[in-house]
């Protein structure tokens, strides 16, 4: 491949050698591309230049607003081929093919457990680490993952945005709807594997469990 400059020659052969020319002197962190060092840098000042002209959210990079924006005018043009589920960012669908893949490359190096994602690992580490950097400012409960938290403060606000579309009635968790409209369905999921006894929610299979003083 020919290059006008040798400089440009270099940084090839960079791609090649794994050479790791510009490091950080925050973190550590090491780039073999000038550029993708700059960037990097804007993470530690906080530099975002690019903002969302609807709702003032700020970000480092540009396509990181383009993909943003999509949020806004409900546009999705990534589709999955299997099921036809749509999204508004292809790293989604990357997300949403493991489901039918059922790839898990990010493996716990504790117990070895294996995800789908980068960021439901990263969470799973809290259960060795016991940490819990998500705490609510109305009561101080401290939760390791910031869903947890956001699902929490609706003890607090009393929201309930989901609703049964069948009975009306309103909840404040997704999972707590999704065991409700088993009431409707009569769907029992979770089945004793000792007694074969069935049940629509899993924590009422523990009790269960734990109730016949049987085995998990």
């Amino acid at each position: 491949m020919p290059f006008i400059e040798k400089g440009d020659l270099n940084v090839h052969y960079r791609s090649h050698t794994k050479e790791m020319a510009y490091s950080c002197e925050v973190c550590g962190k090491t780039f073999i591309y000038k550029s993708s060092f700059v960037t990097h840098e804007k993470i530690h000042r906080n530099e975002r230049n690019y903002v969302c002209e609807i709702c003032k959210k700020a970000f480092i990079l540009k396509h990181h607003l383009d993909a943003h924006h999509l949020i806004h005018t409900q546009e999705k043009p990534h589709v999955c081929v299997i099921c036809n589920k749509a999204f508004s960012q292809k790293i989604t669908l990357t997300y949403h093919n493991r489901v039918h893949t059922q790839e898990r490359p990010y493996s716990c190096h504790v117990c070895g457990k294996e995800f789908s994602t980068k960021g439901i690992l990263t969470a799973h580490y809290r259960v060795h680490t016991k940490e819990r950097p998500y705490s609510c400012d109305v009561c101080g409960t401290a939760f390791s993952q910031k869903k947890t938290l956001t699902d929490h403060y609706r003890v607090h606000t009393n929201e309930r945005p989901y609703s049964c579309d069948v009975c009306g009635k309103a909840f404040s968790q997704k999972k707590t709807l999704t065991d409700h409209y088993r009431v409707h369905t009569k769907e029992r999921p979770h089945t004793c594997d000792v007694c074969g006894i069935a049940f629509a929610r899993k924590s009422s299979l523990n009790r269960h469990y734990h109730k016949e003083k049987l085995i998990l």
